[in-house]
């Protein structure tokens, strides 16, 4: 009775269901151990062979200090721009270029010291016993490598291999200036006492500190200035969300030492020249000051000199009552007119800086030096445009000058220096009038002095130029001291609150871990990805549930592998599985057949050569046979006749000499060494087997078989190839169409089912040849199809002799 089978889809054949799926990925299980083991040993590597990377951070706060024993009112240390933007200027300072060549120049970063590690020359900076002082005033070769061995305590051997080279670089550390020499030969070899070093090419200090090891080899090397400095240059500055001044400095490499050592010494030069720009208007100042006291005091000793000789030489010493209360106002009110002056004075070189310099700069803003800035909306204003202008210069580095937050900037630039200018317009103006009120007090005292006698007059005016004199000279050595106690008594804005430090961290790269974990997820994504897409583009048929899911043409049998020596394997084995596989199809085909015939005829065909319906024919005409039934088995593949190699017979007459009708069917009929077995070979290739086929002879030829014989058993050509299998199947009560496992295309059955459909073929049945069991195609080997019965069948069919080596091939899948 023929199965009802649901509706079919060939696009579904690479499709595979979720527990198929499974099964399939854990049949390789042997892939993914070994895929697991060689994760194992290649993440190992890559952790041990991996640069070790480091971190060293050090904590510092910017504030601005101010030395306790100044006042607000002390001008010396005078800072326009205040400290509002020190943080980020600090975090520019230290990722500098300019800063960065300070501190590798300072401490010779530049050089570097290996030594020979498992996997690279490795970076032993602070590890060895000697130390180099690079001689900055002589070229230096860089780039290349240095060999050392200490011979003993007082003598080393330079080496450099320069690989068949001469010509070497040099470089001048001092002015960065560059020259090529010519060595003799492309090897150097040089002892030289500790200590100086120095050739032509190479001068520097060596200092040992400890005993080398003689039978230890180190390297140094002199490297490129500009690129030692780039990568300095990225070091982390980082300062927190919460608007403190805490900075945070994080560098990293491959040695703690000199990452310790670089983080600590570009904290140490960052506090230096900060400390010495925050005393640089101090020092211009005393500088300034001590020119002027200087002067002062060479004025005040002439004057004093001069005032000496007029008392002497007119006898007289005092000035009298009315002369003392004239020239005590005369000397306030020169003082005061001096201050006016000087006051007016600055306003003016102020106001001409802002009205010509459209950019500010605080370093080249007029400072009051020898004045108080009394008005401290100055000082505020002045602060407020250096910040804005800031901002603006920094914005412009990322946008245009059409950017909104620019133009916002530049009008209020506009606006608060139009109101500084202003001020001091009134400021200027205000002291004007001050001092025009002096001058006016002091002709009035002119006009009193005049009353006096002459005498009187003259000492009067020799001891007013006197007090004025020493009035200014103490004034400047005030000053003078104020600005030297200024520099000699600084307080740093810079405070370190945690200096680097080795306290035995870790390397964060690489990160083993991570990589062990990459590498056991990717020991088992790689062995899945390849099964996926080895199994999505797999189109060879290789279970029985792929076409039971797949097809309506139902499987009337499963035909275990035959690994037997011969393909007879019914008449040389009829105990073993694969003799009962056929006794299986036999049984099912007889189900197929109307009662009332009293011949079969069998036809078996395949999508192509090489899948088995040769064998098949052979076996299953056998079984027929053995079952007491006439049977032959008739080569209808007239193109590629096999059968008489099967039964060691010539194929000199056949099927094709009775079509043509040379030979009758008695005649073309074969008997085989078989009981009840015959066959009819096909004969010399013709040059027309279709029209051969297509003719009336073959439908006698299959009238007389049927009278002949109960079963016939047509070897057809494959239908896949040729159309000839076509032509025989009118005559066939059962097509059986040979599918073989791992060789039988899927897309091939498509072309079986829609002949089927459209009725060109008629009670035909899949059965499938040559299957083994595989743990990657699944567990269907189909019971119902008669191929074997597991461990239930002990005892029943003859246990085959496999030899061990077979045995092993199979347990791997091999």
């Amino acid at each position: 009775m023929e199965k009802q089978f649901s509706s079919y889809d060939f696009s579904d054949f690479s499709m595979m269901d979720l527990k198929t799926l499974v099964f399939k990925v854990f049949s390789y299980w042997r892939w993914f151990i070994v895929s697991l083991i060689l994760a194992f040993f290649i993440t190992r590597y890559i952790n041990a062979s991996r640069q070790r990377i480091y971190s060293m951070e050090s904590m510092i706060t910017v504030k601005d200090e101010q030395n306790p024993i100044f006042t607000s009112s002390t001008n010396i240390a005078f800072n326009w721009g205040g400290p509002s933007d020190k943080v980020e200027t600090i975090k520019t300072i230290l990722q500098s270029r300019s800063h960065n060549e300070k501190v590798v120049s300072e401490s010779q970063f530049y050089i570097e010291y290996l030594q020979k590690g498992k996997y690279r020359l490795d970076d032993v900076y602070g590890q060895i016993p000697f130390k180099i002082q690079v001689d900055t005033s002589h070229f230096q070769l860089v780039g290349q490598l240095m060999k050392l061995k200490f011979i003993n305590n007082q003598t080393v051997e330079i080496t450099i291999d320069l690989d068949g080279k001469n010509e070497i670089s040099l470089l001048h550390y001092s002015n960065f200036s560059k020259q090529t020499y010519s060595l003799k030969s492309p090897i150097f070899k040089q002892k030289f006492s500790i200590g100086k070093i120095e050739t032509d090419f190479m001068s520097f200090d060596l200092d040992v500190m400890g005993s080398p090891n003689p039978k230890e080899e180190y390297f140094i090397r002199f490297n490129d200035f500009n690129q030692v400095v780039n990568g300095y240059k990225n070091i982390k500055v980082n300062t927190f969300k919460n608007g403190t001044s805490l900075i945070k400095l994080q560098l990293d490499g491959s040695n703690k030492n000199r990452l310790v050592d670089y983080i600590n010494a570009t904290v140490s030069v960052l506090e230096k020249d900060q400390i010495e720009s925050k005393i640089r208007y101090a020092v211009k100042t005393k500088a300034y000051i001590d020119t002027l006291f200087l002067a002062m005091a060479q004025d005040l000793n002439t004057i004093e000199n001069d005032l000496g000789s007029f008392k002497q030489r007119e006898n007289i010493y005092n000035l009298s009552t009315e002369g003392t209360a004239i020239f005590e106002e005369m000397v306030d009110l020169d003082l005061q007119t001096k201050h006016y002056q000087d006051r007016i004075n600055y306003y003016q070189r102020l106001e001409s800086y802002l009205k010509n310099n459209e950019s500010l700069n605080e370093n080249n803003i007029p400072v009051p030096a020898v004045i108080d800035m009394e008005d401290q909306n100055i000082s505020t204003s002045i602060g407020m445009l250096i910040a804005k202008t800031k901002t603006k210069e920094n914005l412009l580095q990322t946008v245009t000058s059409d950017y909104p937050l620019v133009k916002q900037l530049n009008n209020e630039i506009k606006l608060e220096k139009n109101a500084l200018l202003e001020n001091i317009a009134n400021l200027r103006k205000e002291s004007k009038n001050n001092l025009g009120v002096n001058q006016s007090r002091l002709n009035s005292s002119q006009y009193q002095l005049k009353q006096l006698p002459e005498k009187e007059q003259r000492l009067l005016s020799f001891e007013r130029k006197y007090a004025i004199t020493e009035q200014n000279y103490n004034y400047l050595k005030q000053k003078s001291y104020e600005a030297g106690t200024a520099i000699a008594s600084n307080v740093s804005d810079i405070k370190i609150i945690d200096t680097a430090k080795d306290t035995g961290q870790g390397p964060f790269k690489p990160q083993t871990g991570f990589n062990t974990l990459v590498g056991f997820l990717l020991s088992l994504i790689l062995p899945l990805i390849y099964i996926l897409i080895k199994e999505y583009f797999n189109t060879k048929i290789h279970t029985v549930e792929e076409v039971e899911n797949n097809c309506k043409i139902p499987i009337l049998g499963v035909i275990g592998n035959n690994d037997q020596k011969t393909n007879l394997v019914v008449f040389h084995s009829p105990k073993s599985v694969i003799s009962e596989s056929y006794r299986a199809l036999r049984s099912n085909v007889q189900f197929l057949f109307k009662r009332d015939q009293k011949s079969h005829i069998i036809l078996t065909t395949s999508s192509i050569s090489g899948e088995g319906k040769t064998v098949t024919s052979l076996n299953l005409a056998s079984v027929f046979a053995l079952s007491g039934k006439k049977t032959i088995v008739v080569g209808a593949d007239l193109r590629k006749p096999k059968l008489a190699d099967e039964f060691n017979l010539k194929s000199n007459v056949g099927m094709v000499h009775y079509l043509i009708g040379e030979k009758s069917v008695d005649e073309v009929i074969q008997k085989t060494d078989f009981e009840n077995l015959y066959v009819m070979l096909s004969g010399p290739v013709p040059p027309n087997p279709s029209e051969l086929l297509l003719s009336d002879a073959t439908v006698q030829l299959m009238e007389s078989l049927r009278e002949k014989f109960d079963y016939i058993i047509l070897d057809a050509p494959p239908i896949g190839v040729v159309s000839d299998a076509q032509e025989l199947f009118k005559f066939a009560d059962v097509v059986l169409y040979i599918v073989r496992q791992g060789h039988t295309e899927k897309g091939m059955l498509k072309l079986v089912e829609n002949k089927n459909e459209r009725g060109e073929i008629s009670n035909v049945s899949y059965v499938l040849n040559d299957f083994s069991f595989n743990k990657r195609h699944g567990y269907g080997y189909g019971y119902g199809y008669g191929y074997g019965y597991g461990s239930y069948g002990y005892g029943y069919h003859q246990q085959e002799k496999v030899s061990l080596f077979k045995k092993l091939l199979k347990k791997f899948n091999l």
